[in-house]
């Protein structure tokens, strides 16, 4: 039994403590609605920190049981080693998900980022974060109404002729819903998050601080500088007025594109934190099952998809930074083939000129394999490590096969990335932190369209149609920069046209020389000369 002493002290601390709640509950009570709102995230955001802290502790150990005691002796390649670390992949992957979806905001649109490394991390990750893409959260229909009434004075039914409080879509920063103008057009309205500015800046807090924490534990996992650079950017998703001006500067841009739409922006229905725009029905670009249904092209659909953000990334310089699948939509266009539409404008980069020109002659050199040139253009990228650099962009081996022709990765390809990732994540980190900051989304870019096209089986030659961007843009690039200089602009033209001619010659040799081996393998196989092996079949399936 307690002395009566320490019962005295027991009441005196939970009258304390009742105070206390009470002082907290009245300070409450008495307070303005943003005021509610923003204690409100205090608390929330001292969860969320701890739920971060608990969730990596989770993983680490988890980790750690598997390797240390589960799989203790168990030899590596074996099927029992593999169905363990397949389990432990996807309890992580489970974990990973229900945090982000808990914690919301910034955390869902790091997961989405993560599905696009879908070359790097295990399958099991890649499948189950890809429910971050456009299903994320969903809020009080309540909450939509104080939003709308802070921006513009008005519910939003009493904003639009009709208005949807279920959304249509809920993603990481906003959620999507479908309304009526006055006039009958049909649009899509987003509305963020309400409480997603005030704490924006306690989330970026949290994940620095435990990434940092992670680095004390793995020295090599050095990525707090990634989200330090980025959170301006993050930033700017906030703001829908700049998403909205970002969407028609991409649509002047690709206005020659007759196969790209991008919605148009209702200016007076929009503010910082509501964007409306066209509504534009299709299905992900991801998605053959929808594609075929409507009666389109695997191969056509890719093909324009490759080629609008090539357009960006090696000519225009303004790139979408974001373009996961639930952010390019495919329908049937007016001429009855695959048109795309391009949504969510508010994570744009700037590739600057020179930049650019470095990266057009970098692509080029990689795809005919030459690796002087490999050299001097990573260096103008500032990268020393060029051969490593290469094949990160690339995100396949530079070294063995026919690199620019074949889109499907052989086994050994895939297990030779793997290890790369694996045993060389040091250099690949040093890699990352000497390239221009812009090129990390842009490499973001690059990795996801792939992803795209894998998804889709690889109907088109990626590498082929980069290549040849390249070496367009970088000729516009050329001819832009001699506008005004009459003497040197004809022989910059006939340099470039020949370097280009040059490249088409070896390109179509390469093309001539792979169909030619492939044909010659299918006979001696058919014959019987040479047995079907799975790595010849997947060569021949490339």
């Amino acid at each position: 039994m307690p002395s009566s002493a320490g019962r005295r002290g027991l009441r005196k601390t939970v009258l304390v403590g009742a105070v206390l709640v009470g002082l907290v509950g009245a300070r409450y009570a008495l307070a303005e609605k943003q005021e509610r709102r923003k204690m409100r995230l205090l608390a929330e955001g001292v969860g969320c920190f701890c739920r971060s802290l608990k969730l990596g502790t989770q993983i680490y150990l988890q980790y750690w049981w598997t390797a240390r005691v589960t799989l203790r002796g168990v030899e590596e390649n074996s099927p029992a080693y593999r169905a363990a670390m397949s389990a432990c992949h996807q309890r992580a992957a489970d974990r990973l998900v229900r945090g982000a979806i808990q914690n919301g905001g910034v955390y869902i649109k790091l997961g989405q980022g993560l599905c696009s490394f879908n070359h790097l991390l295990p399958p099991e990750y890649i499948t189950t974060l890809r429910v971050l893409e456009d299903r994320a959260l969903k809020r009080r229909y309540r909450e939509v109404d104080e939003l709308f009434l802070e921006d513009f004075k008005a519910r939003a039914d009493q904003l639009f002729q009709e208005f949807d409080y279920q959304p249509v879509a809920a993603a990481s920063l906003a959620q999507v819903h479908k309304a009526r103008l006055e006039d009958g057009t049909l649009v899509a309205v987003k509305v963020q998050y309400i409480d997603l500015r005030d704490r924006f800046d306690w989330d970026i807090r949290t994940l620095e601080f435990v990434l940092r924490l992670i680095e004390v534990v793995y020295p090599s996992f050095g990525f707090s500088w990634v989200l330090k650079d980025l959170k301006g950017r993050l930033a700017q998703e906030l703001d829908f007025e700049n998403e909205g001006s970002n969407s028609e500067r991409c649509a002047q841009e690709l206005s020659h594109f007759h196969s790209v739409v991008v919605p148009r922006v209702h200016w007076d229905k929009s503010s910082k934190r509501v964007l409306t725009a066209d509504y534009c029905e299709g299905c992900k670009i991801n998605s053959a099952e929808g594609i075929r249904a409507q009666g389109l092209q695997l191969k056509d659909a890719a093909a324009k998809l490759i080629q609008v953000f090539a357009e960006q990334i090696f000519y225009t310089g303004f790139i979408h930074a974001d373009p996961h699948p639930g952010n390019v939509l495919v329908r049937k266009g007016p001429d009855g083939k695959a048109q795309l539409v391009l949504l969510d404008h508010g994570l744009y980069e700037f590739l600057s000129e020179r930049d650019r020109a470095a990266l057009c002659k970098l692509w080029r050199s990689i795809v005919l394999r030459d690796e002087a040139a490999m050299r001097e253009h990573s260096a103008e990228l500032g990268v020393k490590d060029y051969f490593l650099f290469c094949e990160i962009l690339m995100q396949r081996p530079i070294h063995m096969g026919q690199l620019a022709l074949s889109n499907i990765l052989t086994q050994e390809e895939t297990a030779y990335m793997k290890d790369m990732a694996q045993h060389h994540f040091d250099r690949i980190m040093q890699v990352l932190k000497d390239l221009p900051r812009p090129m990390l989304l842009v490499f973001r870019n690059i990795n996801t369209v792939r992803g795209i096209n894998v998804a889709l089986g690889a109907p088109v030659d990626r590498y082929c149609i980069m290549a040849k961007s390249a070496v367009r843009g970088w000729s516009r690039l050329v001819s832009q920069q001699s506008q005004g200089l009459r003497h040197s602009s004809l022989f910059r033209w006939i340099r470039v046209a020949w370097d280009s001619l040059k490249f088409e010659i070896a390109l179509r040799l390469e093309m001539a020389s792979m169909r030619l081996t492939a044909s010659l393998l299918r006979f001696l196989a058919y014959v019987g000369f040479l047995p079907e092996s799975q790595q010849i079949y997947e060569y021949l399936q490339a």
